[in-house]
């Protein structure tokens, strides 16, 4: 029997680049009008931390994620035996991004420990994100580790590539009409 070899640093990478912003946008989306963003960030005391949703570089918020996809990919890189070489490695890396990215942060983030503790922020002001986090982040690890193990599965990268040009666009093209994507 012979083992396949590790995934490599630059496909980790890459994978996490793409599936993150896809996975960024699309649920930052769906809570924008779900959850009525625009609203909260005007009306409730999110207004004093959160810019307001019609801000240009709130609009450019897309723009920036193929950065925070490479940060992610680094570290996916030095968990890599953990997470891609072994069964239910996305629920470890959800476990990861959930434990150390949602609750546990450094800084006071809304929802986190550190945000209950040490913001004025009312108890459901500081949940109404969640969902929308711990929906993205299930959904980037799930899609980064099924991509990454199965490198084999073309209609994966074509999907996401396409997705992640089509974001980039999006976000771009609401830039420079100065319309939220």
């Amino acid at each position: 029997m012979t083992q396949s070899a590790p995934p490599s640093t630059r496909d980790i990478i890459l994978k996490s680049i793409v599936t993150h912003t896809v996975t960024y946008f699309v649920m930052g989306a769906l809570a924008f009008f779900v959850l009525g963003y625009e609203r909260l960030y005007a009306e409730t005391s999110l207004k004093y931390i959160m810019r307001q949703t019609t801000e240009p570089i709130v609009m450019a918020g897309p723009l920036f994620q193929p950065l925070r996809g490479a940060i992610f990919g680094v570290v996916f890189v030095l968990l890599r035996r953990s997470l891609f070489e072994q069964g239910g490695g996305w629920l470890r890396l959800w476990a990861v991004l959930v434990a150390l990215g949602i609750l546990n942060t450094f800084g006071p983030a809304p929802g986190s420990v550190e945000g209950m503790v040490y913001t004025t922020l009312p108890l459901r002001v500081q949940f109404i994100g969640l969902p929308e986090v711990l929906l993205q982040s299930l959904l980037l690890s799930f899609i980064v580790f099924h991509w990454v193990s199965g490198p084999s599965r073309k209609w994966l990268r074509w999907l996401m590539g396409s997705a992640f040009c089509l974001v980039l666009l999006l976000s771009s093209l609401g830039l420079l009409t100065g319309q939220p994507s």
